[in-house]
């Protein structure tokens, strides 16, 4: 289909104030393993066309037949669709021509199929030894490739490889059972794979549960929280990162996944103390959430969404920087060729600081140090939440002490972030998948961040 990418570009320009033409395709491999034994496995190859068109609305259609007249139709269609009084807002941005690609020291298309049942044969090997009963291993990769057009003049293509694994397991000991995850993902080939030191992280993660299922409950008060990289990543992810989306924020997502309690006139409002700086950034190198041009054809930047404590700016595409009166930041994203471009994430974190996590610890007189979740939640708005550790340690005087079960914090937005008092200087990232839309969209995302200390907060 990418054959006919300037032919539609053409036609599609002349029937629209604004037209753009996106031919994408993905290469994909997986595997699944519970508890020794292959349970899917598969190769898909897709490809497709996007086709956006500007009159008096936005209009989006795809298309995966590579046929003229059946992409001239989809065309004829997209048009009619935008003559509809809507959203017809685009910011002015300037069209690039490039291309960009991510490297692989070790190709993903190099790799046998028998070597990646190899790899989780050996990492299911490690988690049976630990006693683990329940064993869920999955690994995946993809080659994305695009060529993105407008009528303005935007030409990009783009080749993005990913590695990524995911682990499940759950470990039962006199009724109690407890159950943990491993997510990594890359953006390159399966040089990632070693890097990720995925012996340790399992071992480490099958004690975990171990001594999870014989902790005990805290009691109930008002504790001091070390929180680790998973944390501290999880809730900025879920209460900076998704109450900055502008598309949120302008009320298009009412219906899907709410509201947020930011309002569009509120940049310049705290809501941290002046040590938090949260940032989303697409362009740190083979993230899971990388890229350097979006899906409008804007260059990816680092986006400050809260500076000093203070809400600095809001993720936006063209569109929806268009209805406020400025230019993208290039958080616009889609995770196929037939799925509508949105305001996404990438990789969402508050910037570490000075602290090692020592001095963070040494503060605390009476406290908890919370390193992983087993759950979380939060409202519509994303102001109240809950997160309930996996990992998680009393600690005392400064000195880690013994395990507590599933110690529950609830609190809300700004009386998270404004009682942070200290960041350490470390840094950590695990993947995810980050949904949004109807239909459901899941792109790839890092979550992570420092260990940050947070002052009196209500533990149960």
């Amino acid at each position: 289909m990418e054959e006919f990418v300037d032919k539609a570009l053409d036609y599609a320009s002349k029937r629209s104030k604004y037209a753009e033409v996106r031919f994408f395709s993905s290469t994909r491999n997986s595997v699944m393993m519970k508890n020794g034994a292959i349970s899917a496995s598969g190769y898909t190859v897709d490809s497709g066309m996007a086709i956006r068109m500007l009159n008096k609305s936005i209009a989006f259609s795809s298309i995966n037949i590579g046929s003229w007249d059946r992409i001239k139709e989809e065309i004829d269609r997209a048009a009619r669709m935008s003559e509809h009084p809507g959203r017809d807002n685009f910011s002015n941005e300037t069209p690039v021509k490039d291309e960009w690609r991510v490297s692989q020291k070790q190709k993903i298309e190099d790799l046998p199929f028998e070597e990646r049942v190899n790899r989780l044969k050996e990492l299911d090997g490690i988690l049976a030894d630990e006693k683990i009963a329940m064993r869920i291993l999955a690994l995946g990769d993809n080659i994305e490739e695009e060529f993105n057009t407008s009528s303005e003049g935007m030409a990009i293509r783009s080749r993005l490889p990913k590695v990524s694994l995911f682990a499940m397991m759950g470990y039962m000991e006199n009724g109690s059972f407890e159950q943990g995850t491993v997510e990594v993902g890359y953006s390159g080939g399966y040089e990632a794979f070693d890097s990720w030191k995925l012996v340790d992280k399992l071992k480490h993660e099958s004690n975990v549960l171990k001594m999870a299922a014989k902790a005990k409950k805290l009691e109930d008060g008002t504790y001091d929280l070390i929180a680790g990289p998973e944390i501290s990543g999880i809730v900025a992810h879920e209460s900076a990162g998704h109450p900055t989306e502008s598309d949120r924020i302008l009320g298009r997502e009412m219906a899907q996944a709410g509201e947020s309690f930011i309002k569009k006139d509120d940049r310049g409002k705290r809501v941290g103390s002046d040590i938090v700086n949260l940032v989303d950034d697409p362009t740190i190198e083979h993230s899971f959430g990388f890229y350097k041009y979006d899906r409008d054809g804007v260059k990816a930047r680092k986006r400050y969404l809260y500076k000093l404590g203070i809400i600095n700016e809001f993720l936006s595409n063209r569109e929806s920087a268009g209805r406020l009166g400025e230019k993208s930041n290039a958080a616009s994203r889609s995770s196929e060729w037939d799925k509508e471009p949105l305001v996404r994430m990438s990789t969402t974190f508050i910037e570490p600081r000075d602290h090692s996590l020592e001095e963070l610890l040494e503060g605390v007189k009476e406290g908890i140090y919370m390193k992983s979740f087993t759950e979380w939640n939060i409202d519509d708005i994303r102001f109240n939440e809950k997160y309930v550790g996996r990992e998680a340690y009393h600690v005392k005087n400064g000195e880690i002490k013994e395990v507590v079960r599933r110690p529950v914090i609830e609190t809300t937005t700004v009386n998270f972030y404004s009682s942070i008092d200290a960041i350490g200087k470390d840094i950590e990232f695990s993947a995810g998948t980050c949904g949004k839309g109807d239909p459901m969209q899941g792109v790839d995302v890092w979550m992570g961040g420092p260990h940050i200390r947070v002052r009196n907060l209500k533990v149960r």
